[in-house]
């Protein structure tokens, strides 16, 4: 796993020394207006962050891939991370400081993520499960080419009936500048 280099941040591999820094990022209410909550402490954070730096599920069938997002002024913006699966291809999901959207650093980071996997990881499908309520995310999917999944894809991928999946061939992907 490498760092990624685009022209709105660098996506650094997710490592337990992040924590602290991220435990703000991620203290954001805003982020969680959808789903889950904050992560309890920056402890709880750090012991998430080192067992995630396997970068693999126990088995070994999955690869997990984590970035952080560092801007050019050095702060953290938020993440983005992937699980590639058996069928080489990919869950993306990522979140955001609410500070930050709407800026182009989301598009961007995950448009670095997506050509590092077709790259390295041989992915050519990726998905994306969200609330179906989340127009934000959806927005930012479709501008990167997603489009709905088909009924097969919503049960490969697990949706709950709340939520949405979307997907992206590589076919359908646009340029993020």
């Amino acid at each position: 796993m490498r760092t990624l280099r685009t022209t709105l941040c660098t996506l650094e591999p997710q490592v337990a020394a992040h924590a602290m820094e991220m435990f703000s990022v991620l203290s954001d209410a805003a982020i969680y207006e959808f789903e889950n909550a904050p992560p309890p402490s920056a402890q709880w954070l750090a012991e998430r962050y080192a067992r995630l730096e396997r970068r693999a599920s126990e088995d070994g069938q999955q690869a997990w891939l984590n970035w952080v997002l560092r801007l050019p002024k050095g702060e953290l913006a938020g993440y983005v991370q992937a699980t590639v699966l058996p069928s080489d291809n990919a869950l993306i999901a990522y979140e955001l400081n609410s500070r930050f959207w709407r800026q182009g650093i989301g598009r961007c980071a995950v448009t670095a993520v997506m050509d590092e996997l077709a790259l390295n990881y041989r992915v050519s499908l990726f998905a994306a499960v969200l609330k179906s309520a989340n127009c934000r995310s959806r927005a930012l999917l479709i501008s990167l080419g997603f489009e709905p999944a088909s009924p097969e894809q919503v049960i490969e991928f697990e949706a709950e009936p709340d939520e949405l999946v979307m997907v992206n061939s590589r076919k359908n992907q646009r340029s993020p500048e």
